[in-house]
C-alpha cells in the first residue's frame, strides 16, 4: 500500500485497519510482547498516531479483546436466537465449529487475554465477556450450570486445539479433540450428579 493510498483512508477505515492488524500482533505476542513499532510499520503510519487514536497499548489491546469476545458472543446469540434446549446446543456448537474455530487470530487473542488476566483491567474485561458467554449459553439452552460449564469448557479445549493447529495431525488425541458438539452431548450432566 503506498503512502498516498494510506492518506485517503477515513478515520473509521484507519481505525478498523489498525484493530485488524493489532489483533494479529496481539494474537502472536500478547499484551506485553506485541510490537507497536511493527504495527505502525505494517499500517504505514507513526506509532504516535496509534497512541493518538487508542491512548495506550493496553487500551488498544482491550479493544481488540472486546471485539474478539463480542464477535463470539453475538454469533452464539444470533445463531441460537430461534432455538431452545438441545437444538441450541447443536446450533451453537455448529457455529463454533464452522465460524469461530476458523478465525485463529480471534481465538489466539482470547487466549492471550486469559493469559493477561494478572492485570486488573484486562481481568475485568475478560470476566465481563465470560459472563456474556455463560448467559448466552444458559439462556438459549436452559441447561443446568454443570452442563453450561461443560459446554464452555469443551469450547476452551477447542480453542487450545486451534492454537496448537492440530487439523493436520492424524493422532488419536488430535482426532479426539476435534470431536464435534452435537445435540444431546451434555444431556447426561445434571445438578444431582455434580454435587
Amino acid at each position: 500500500m503506498s503512502k498516498r493510498e494510506v492518506k485517503r483512508m477515513t478515520a473509521q477505515q484507519r481505525r478498523e485497519q489498525l484493530l485488524a492488524l493489532a489483533a494479529e500482533e496481539f494474537a502472536a505476542g500478547g499484551l506485553h510482547g506485541a510490537s507497536m513499532e511493527s504495527l505502525a510499520h505494517r499500517a504505514g503510519i507513526s506509532q504516535a498516531y496509534i497512541f493518538r487514536l487508542f491512548g495506550t497499548k493496553k487500551e488498544l489491546f482491550l479493544q481488540v479483546v472486546q471485539r474478539a469476545f463480542t464477535h463470539l458472543i453475538d454469533g452464539m446469540d444470533r445463531t441460537a436466537a430461534d432455538t431452545t434446549g438441545p437444538e441450541s446446543v447443536a446450533v451453537m456448537g455448529e457455529y463454533y465449529n464452522n465460524s469461530t474455530l476458523s478465525n485463529r487470530t480471534e481465538l489466539l487473542v482470547q487466549l492471550q487475554a486469559f493469559a493477561s488476566c494478572g492485570d486488573r483491567e484486562v481481568r475485568d474485561v475478560v470476566r465481563n465477556h465470560m459472563s456474556g458467554m455463560w448467559t448466552a449459553t444458559a439462556d438459549h439452552t436452559g441447561m443446568p450450570p454443570v452442563a453450561v460449564k461443560s459446554f464452555l469448557a469443551y469450547g476452551m479445549l477447542l480453542n487450545v486445539a486451534a492454537a496448537l493447529d492440530i487439523d493436520d495431525l492424524d493422532t488419536e488425541w488430535a482426532r479426539g479433540i476435534r470431536t464435534r458438539i452435537h445435540a444431546g452431548l451434555f444431556d447426561h450432566l445434571a445438578e444431582e450428579n455434580n454435587q
